[in-house]
């Protein structure tokens, strides 16, 4: 038989805790363990139910006393004291000054996270946000890099013409609705527990309509197909996110409009990689000019440029341009480099003048001809042949 853990210990607090301390640090974990807030944790039930055992007893001066002298034993059969038997969501009310109903938390929540004064789902907020939507738009590097302005179009929820939102036929009421009585939550009991749920009818709003309207079926919403134009700033990078506040799905009963959230995705350049503001490319130069060095004409987003090659150039190596890349999103003043990695190309067919004249060079700087046949004589005579 597990060990009982003394009810101090439970509601973390010191043996010589005023009854107002008490309290608060009750409330403080009842709400953090309570059901309704971990659906499904056993062990949060459990913890639920220790807090008010402990507390039943803690809070009685009577129960404490002989708590405090015989511990658990106190309330043990023929203790004389008996022990917590009270229902914990009867604590949990009584705690609470009865807000909540059966068990629940909807008065709780409502209460302590911004929900109205307390005073019931009978007086809360009817008005509902509306949904926040995607739209994920695909764009060129080069439209990234100057800033663009689009227009899309968003099929979405707005506000019925006919019966302006209300959700009720032209000359009927909205009144108090019948399955949760205007609470907006209907409680479920599961075996010892109580559950509250969003009323299914009214959707939380608490309110439903006598007559709803034909043209949105009471929804007081109809979808529609909407156009909007916004501006894309410069140097947005693959997967940044633009919030177009007011442009999601129109409020439950008037309430206030969600957002669109805009996810850019950048278009394969045919150069240009992109990493950061920094972008990277790669350059063929000829081998005479990678060997006498000279100029060249790189690519960048306006155009290109003219970028002087050093005599003796090795294949791969890389030139930075500063400040030739994307600019910043945070700050447009700044920009990026481009990364050029240059590439030796080496002609696929000579002439034979071509091929003679590159023989005489091989010889002149003591190279064998044959790639083919240099390479197993320096294999010979690196294995002493």
């Amino acid at each position: 038989m597990a060990t009982k853990r003394c009810y101090y210990e439970v509601l973390a607090v010191a043996r010589d805790v005023s009854p107002e301390e008490l309290k608060k640090s009750y409330r403080k974990l009842a709400v953090k363990f309570h059901p309704d807030k971990n659906p499904g944790d056993s062990q949060a039930e459990e913890n639920f139910k220790e807090l008010g055992e402990a507390y039943d007893v803690l809070s009685d001066p009577d129960k404490r006393a002989a708590y405090d002298r015989f511990g658990h034993a106190a309330f043990a059969q023929g203790g004389g004291g008996g022990r917590a038997a009270h229902d914990p969501f009867d604590i949990f009310r009584e705690v609470f000054g009865g807000a909540g109903g059966g068990g629940g938390m909807g008065g709780i929540f409502e209460q302590f996270f911004g929900g109205g004064n307390g005073g019931g789902r009978g007086e809360r907020e009817t008005k509902q946000r509306g949904s926040d939507l995607r739209y994920d738009l695909q764009i060129t590097l080069d439209e990234a890099a100057s800033g663009v302005e689009k227009e899309i179009e968003v099929t979405k929820l707005e506000g019925c013409e006919s019966c302006s939102g209300s959700g009720a036929e032209p000359g009927s009421k909205v009144v108090s609705c019948g399955t949760c009585g205007g609470r907006g939550q209907v409680i479920s009991s599961r075996g010892f527990f109580q559950v509250s749920q969003t009323c299914p009818r009214c959707r939380g709003t608490g309110q439903s309509v006598e007559r709803p309207c034909t043209k949105c079926r009471g929804e007081g919403r109809t979808e529609k197909n909407a156009r909007i134009k916004f501006r894309i700033p410069p140097g947005v990078d693959d997967g940044s996110k633009m919030r177009i506040a007011g442009n999601g799905e129109a409020g439950i009963r008037g309430g206030p409009r969600g957002d669109l959230y805009v996810v850019i995705h950048l278009k394969e350049h045919e150069i240009f990689e992109r990493e950061g503001d920094n972008l990277y490319c790669e350059v063929p130069v000829s081998f005479t000019i990678a060997a006498l060095g000279g100029e060249i004409r790189i690519p960048t987003l306006d155009g290109g440029m003219k970028l002087k090659v050093p005599a003796g150039t090795q294949s791969g190596t890389l030139f930075k341009v500063r400040g030739k890349g994307m600019p910043s999103v945070n700050h447009n003043s700044t920009r990026g480099d481009i990364l050029a990695r240059l590439v030796v190309s080496v002609p696929q067919k000579l002439t034979s003048d071509q091929r003679r004249k590159l023989e005489e060079f091989a010889e002149l700087v003591g190279e064998e001809a044959t790639a083919e046949k240099g390479f197993f004589q320096r294999a010979k005579e690196w294995m002493g042949g």
